[in-house]
């Protein structure tokens, strides 16, 4: 009799050894009074410039922009940007342009603004452009990848309207696709599908140009708390949600082409108009049926690849997924901790790698882009991690002995650059992300000045006049302020050489 051992191989991989870890105190960003809305967003988003975070106002909503060398206790009196007149629920920096950030309200609005380079001086109110066209609280942003000045919002309205932002205008309105409210929605790699999640439990992905679905999954999740999903790695889906006993779940679909789609032509026109067909069509019958009868190829989700329980805790899971390296960070709003998974093509498809653990739970979460990150260091992923009164930065690093470029933890990452026009992208053309390389750090190149076209805009916060006097007196007041350092310097020297003959 022949006896075999069963021998478990530990899978390898290079991430296996990342560990997480919280900036020194003197390195956070603190007194700073984190917005109380009830509201499963980021409150956050940062990039290579600046870090924002929605806080709490009085009579509307306001969110601070902050350099990211500004750390320490910050001021009580730290001008805010503070222009919408309901609380702020979600803020995004332009991924194309580190001084443009869109930000939705309760008050239905979307705004943009431009923050100047050192930051604010005094506190903003008029935005660059403001976009209205949702009748309920605007709770979802997202830029598009590739494409310049295109914006997607959705609001608690079930709607989602995708922005030429230069212009004002909403170019595409998705209002009969989803029945109730949306909680999330993400573009793909190149920005040529969204995936959005609703609260009538199906994920959805869809074509942004045409407002149609190109596929569709019931019942991701049994449980009745929110789904959220993102694109990964070949075009899959990962989505978080919960069981029908509030067990918290990670899953990951990979929408192909199956199932027929069968009956007469009357019939078939009949269903939904939102579903789009796609493939040959196959003709069965002959010239004596009245109503020929057709087969369609329709898209649709099989079984997840893989469904993973994780615990119980009611918090939100928020997903982040890196590209680069394959690695999907998932951070719960009110947990303590990060869970980090890599996403490959072997089974089970999702692979524990490790928990970050603290002792405070985290009322929002920002992430880095890559380009802003620390390659010296190793550092594959920063986030920050928003306290109930400051913000704190948690690096994300693989342990090497060399202090050389690793070549294999940093390829070619997504740069600034946007790959297509918004004109050409509404037009049908799609862009691939333009790649650069880390290999000498991050060099930022001069952005492309933010143009509006303001003969375009109809519903710009207020007129081309009153926008010229504000910034004149932004200008007037930056002179002053160049003047008060010029004599307070000047005044440092002085008390220096009356010291010096003492």
């Amino acid at each position: 009799m022949e006896f075999t051992m069963a021998r478990r191989v530990v899978r390898s991989s290079k991430f296996r050894h990342v560990f997480g870890q919280g900036v020194k105190a003197d390195q956070c960003y603190d007194d700073i009074r984190i917005s109380q809305m009830t509201w499963d967003s980021n409150f956050c988003s940062v990039n290579p410039k600046f870090v924002a975070m929605i806080v709490d106002a009085s009579g509307g909503g306001a969110f601070m922009v902050l350099p990211l060398s500004k750390t320490g206790r910050i001021d009580m009196s730290y001008p805010t940007v503070c222009g919408h007149t309901g609380p702020v629920l979600e803020i995004e920096f332009c991924p194309h342009n580190d001084n443009i950030i869109a930000s939705g309200s309760e008050d239905c609005s979307v705004m943009i603004w431009e923050i100047p380079d050192g930051g604010l001086i005094t506190p903003l109110t008029d935005p660059v452009v403001k976009l209205e066209g949702h009748s309920k609280r605007v709770g979802i942003l997202s830029w598009h990848p590739t494409a310049h000045n295109v914006l997607m919002s959705a609001g608690c309205d079930n709607v989602v309207i995708l922005w030429n932002v230069v212009g004002g205008e909403a170019m595409v309105r998705i209002d009969t696709v989803h029945p109730d409210l949306i909680y999330s929605a993400g573009w793909n790699r190149d920005g040529s599908q969204i995936v959005t999640t609703c609260k009538d439990k199906t994920l959805r992905v869809l074509d942004p140009r045409k407002g149609t679905v190109i596929a569709e999954k019931e019942k991701t999740h049994d449980g009745s708390r929110p789904i959220r999903a993102v694109f990964v790695s070949d075009g899959k889906i990962l989505s978080t949600g919960f069981s029908r006993m509030s067990e918290r779940q990670v899953a990951l679909w990979d929408p192909v082409s199956a199932g027929i789609l069968c009956g007469s032509v009357d019939s078939i026109l009949q269903r939904p108009h939102h579903v789009e067909l796609s493939g040959p069509v196959e003709r069965f019958g002959n010239h004596h049926h009245q109503r020929e009868h057709v087969c369609l190829p329709q898209k649709s989700f099989g079984e997840p690849l893989t469904l993973q329980e994780l615990d119980t805790s009611s918090g939100v899971l928020l997903p982040f997924f890196d590209p680069d390296t394959g690695i999907i960070y998932l951070c719960g709003k009110g947990d303590s901790s990060i869970r980090y998974f890599e996403v490959t093509d072997e089974a089970p498809y999702v692979h524990y790698l490790s928990m970050y653990s603290s002792k405070e739970s985290q009322k929002g979460m920002g992430y880095m882009p890559k380009r802003g990150l620390e390659v010296n260091k190793c550092e594959i992923a920063r986030f920050y991690k928003l306290h109930e009164r400051k913000c704190e930065p948690i690096v994300m690093t693989v342990p090497r002995k060399s202090d050389l470029f690793q070549e294999d933890l940093y390829p070619n990452t997504i740069g600034p650059e946007p790959s297509v026009e918004a004109g050409d992208w509404f037009n049908g053309k799609n862009g691939q992300p333009i790649l650069i390389s880390l290999k000498d750090g991050f060099v930022a190149t001069k952005t492309k000045e933010f143009k509006v076209h303001k003969s375009l805009l109809k519903t710009t916060s207020s007129s081309k006049g009153s926008q010229q006097n504000s910034s004149g007196e932004v200008q007037s007041l930056q002179d002053e302020v160049k003047q008060l350092k010029e004599a307070v310097e000047e005044l440092t020297q002085r008390v220096h050489v009356l010291e010096s003959k003492q």
